[in-house]
């Protein structure tokens, strides 16, 4: 099979960015992010946009549909399509290699399946898709450190700085850290009970996630080539080009 791109997806704390980072520092890629979050200005702590994962043995890798739009519009699935066509035509255009990496599925599978959406349906995308998998006590483990990290590098302060021009109602909206640390941020809940149930959150939130890759796999016919997420970041990379090379 020819490939056009390579797709990573896995649950939230996976290392999936850092993996497709040092993917395309080996191959000459560049990312294009599918989460339906990180397109917005400002929201960066929340979101784990972790920009300094982008820079690999000291060199950049140019990433794409991120900080796109201002925090308050209401993004949507086929303008998504509309950014990850126009990254995916530039990168080509350049002779470089597009890695799309994400854990929004119903993102990954528009671009995947080319949904019609719009008044212009893009065309699908042969790709080679890797899951990266993660032992469901680690992940927990990870996602309540990176909270607890997140939380000391100034998550409140970045939505006490949003809520000067974005509603309360439209940062609840967008779920998650955004939801919970808005409700603390108006005294809705205390700095505990949002801690307690946003973690709460984030753990079904990676569990959604994974239910909708199984789907994509054995629902709906999207192949995935799943790599160890505690395998040495090293042997991943080379995992994928082995299965890229080989047209697997």
């Amino acid at each position: 099979m020819n490939y056009e791109l390579i797709t990573i997806l896995g649950p939230t704390a996976s290392g999936k960015t850092s993996l497709a980072a040092h993917l395309c520092h080996r191959i000459g890629g560049e990312v294009i992010s599918a989460d339906s979050r990180m397109v917005y200005r400002g929201m960066t702590i929340g979101t784990g946009k972790d920009l300094d994962d982008y820079i690999v043995e000291e060199e950049q890798v140019p990433y794409h549909v991120i900080d796109i739009t201002e925090a308050g519009y209401r993004f949507n699935v086929y303008e998504f399509q509309c950014a990850f066509q126009n990254a995916f035509m530039d990168i080509t255009a350049r002779g470089k290699i597009p890695v799309m990496c994400g854990g929004t599925g119903l993102y990954i599978e528009s671009v995947l399946k080319s949904f019609e959406l719009g008044p212009v349906r893009f065309p699908e995308r042969k790709s080679l898709n890797i899951g990266v998998k993660i032992d469901r006590n680690l992940r927990r483990e990870k996602i309540t450190r990176r909270l607890k990290q997140r939380l000391e590098n100034g998550m409140v302060e970045e939505v006490r700085e949003l809520l000067k021009h974005v509603s309360a109602e439209r940062l609840i909206r967008y779920g998650l850290e955004y939801k919970y640390v808005t409700q603390y941020c108006i005294g809705e809940l205390s700095y505990d009970e949002m801690f307690r149930q946003l973690e709460i959150a984030i753990h079904q939130f990676a569990k959604r996630q994974m239910t909708w890759f199984r789907g994509m796999e054995e629902r709906r016919g999207i192949p995935i080539h799943w790599i160890d997420a505690t395998m040495p970041m090293e042997d991943k990379v080379n995992e994928i080009i082995r299965i890229w090379n080989a047209g697997e």
